[in-house]
């Protein structure tokens, strides 16, 4: 769009082997003009008009809302509290062990951006999801079988911050930055934007339901119980990241659209209703298959 096409080729050799480069340039050129010719901004009611639509903003927005009630920044923001709720009551400790926490969030990012185009991002979520599974049950754990007597941290204290580390050691890779990269491959290039922008608003409220939520829950319920809710949401996840996200490493964008169309539609069916149809005329157009 901004005539450096020898940039952008640059670019995508670093995505692309050569064999999938001239496809993928194809692709992206054809749904420049075609944007050019349409000159139309989408809006809110279109991403729902359409199935396929329907479909990828439902995988990306779920994504977004389970990276947040699996538990992540109810660990980031109150690790300290976490901390001293297992017994270790001075502040000191509790803030280095939360900055242990933090500093293990980094590392595992890091790590994350390797694996997330070695292994995939179904199978990186997936295995992301298990080991946060483990580590709330063995906090739900730790925070069960604590006693008044451990009230300077003990067997069970020690436990618990065992349980918050491995929480982010899972986490970080995986379900960090999974939902942010599936949601930029998902979608067609007219509606990138504004689903994208959406799906990030479902992150946030669904952040700031947690963070708001999680000491009451924690006050009302029993932070062993609270956890072991969070333990459950994920296992939700899980299911709901088998059944609804296609992986798409690999894939162009015209083979991503192609997924969403059959699972809309089906393979041998057509694409929906005339209105439908004809309402995204232009989009089906640029993602069926030579």
């Amino acid at each position: 769009m901004k005539n450096r096409k020898e940039e952008a080729i640059q670019v995508l050799t670093r995505m692309y082997d050569i064999s999938r480069l001239e496809d993928e340039i194809d692709h992206l050129s054809a749904a420049e003009e075609e944007e050019k010719l349409r000159k139309h901004t989408v809006s809110y009611m279109e991403v729902f008009r359409s199935k396929e639509m329907r479909l990828a903003f439902f995988a990306g927005a779920g994504l977004q809302a389970f990276q947040q009630f699996t538990g992540i920044n109810t660990v980031m923001y109150y690790s300290p509290t976490i901390v001293q709720m297992a017994g270790f009551h001075s502040n000191q400790l509790a803030l280095l062990l939360s900055l242990i926490v933090a500093a293990m969030n980094a590392a595992g990012t890091v790590v994350g951006i390797y694996f997330i185009d070695h292994c995939g991002r179904k199978k990186l979520a997936l295995s992301s999801l298990c080991g946060v599974i483990i580590s709330l049950v063995i906090l739900s754990v730790s925070f069960f079988k604590q006693s008044d007597a451990s009230s300077d941290g003990g067997l069970y204290g020690w436990l618990a911050v065992l349980g918050l580390a491995l929480y982010i050691a899972f986490f970080a890779p995986g379900m960090g930055p999974v939902p942010w990269t599936v949601n930029s491959e998902i979608y067609p290039q007219q509606y990138r934007g504004i689903c994208g922008g959406m799906s990030a608003t479902v992150n946030w409220i669904s952040n700031l339901i947690v963070a708001q939520t999680f000491l009451s829950v924690a006050e009302a319920a029993g932070t062993g119980v609270t956890f072991l809710i969070l333990a459950g949401i994920a296992v939700l996840a899980a299911v709901f990241v088998i059944v609804f996200v296609p992986e798409t490493q690999g894939l162009t964008f015209s083979e991503v659209e192609q997924i969403w169309k059959e699972r809309a539609w089906g393979n041998n069916s057509g694409w929906g209703s005339s209105s439908e149809s004809n309402d995204m005329d232009g989009l089906l157009e640029q993602g069926s298959p030579s």
